[in-house]
């Protein structure tokens, strides 16, 4: 059972907080489920346990296939917790950011992502929440991305999953910065190196699901 409790809080979202702690003596993340009081008591209960433990599964998947995801330190399934490794680096909306004038500087860093989502995808896993806070490049914009958070991600995607983790790349591209198309097409070139079997059926979902949101 984790005993790393305290902590400075680093963020808390729609389904977790995080707490900056320690670890053995190495830097770490506490990652803390919160409890939803509008769902009977079984079903959160039930849902943060198996989201707990998909992202345990998903993180150590993801590594095996040589994306980097932090490493898990501890679990504690009773009170739906985890202790991460704590990665340094700016994130994907930080890169952005800082490249509204000229988007060259980024494009290594998305298409090295592209490459590493299609690794994942081509590995049957997807991430299931791809937005650009959720992805770390620890070793700044020349080197490999970190993915975090795979809790609402499949162990066994079908096309349509992986089609979805596309999408949210595209519109979260295009949404963040003013050559969001240039940085899309980036990204789907380091995304046909690294699933070059698999890239083209997806791709094609992509757009089929954009036309669905579109006129939805």
């Amino acid at each position: 059972m984790s005993e790393a409790g305290g902590g400075r809080p680093v963020s808390r979202g729609a389904e977790a907080s995080l707490h900056a702690v320690e670890w053995l003596g190495l830097p770490a993340v506490r990652k803390d489920r919160e409890t939803k009081s509008y769902r009977p008591k079984n079903l959160d209960e039930r849902l943060k346990r198996e989201r707990t433990r998909n992202e345990v599964r998903l993180l150590a998947e993801a590594r095996r296939l040589g994306v980097r995801t932090p490493i898990v330190y501890d679990v504690d399934l009773p009170h739906h917790r985890l202790i991460l490794e704590q990665l340094p680096g700016p994130t994907l909306k930080d890169l952005l950011d800082a490249a509204r004038e000229d988007s060259a500087p980024v494009e290594p860093a998305v298409r090295a992502l592209g490459n590493a989502i299609g690794r994942l995808h081509a590995g049957g896993i997807s991430h299931g929440d791809l937005t650009s806070s959720n992805i770390l490049f620890p070793d700044g914009a020349g080197g490999a991305p970190a993915l975090l958070d795979l809790s609402m991600g499949s162990r066994n995607a079908g096309v349509e999953e992986r089609g979805i983790d596309l999408h949210l790349v595209e519109e979260d591209l295009k949404a963040l910065h003013p050559n969001g198309d240039a940085l899309f097409r980036a990204f789907l070139e380091g995304y046909a190196e690294g699933n070059p079997r698999g890239h083209t059926e997806v791709r094609k979902r992509a757009r089929e699901i954009r036309g669905r949101v579109r006129y939805a």
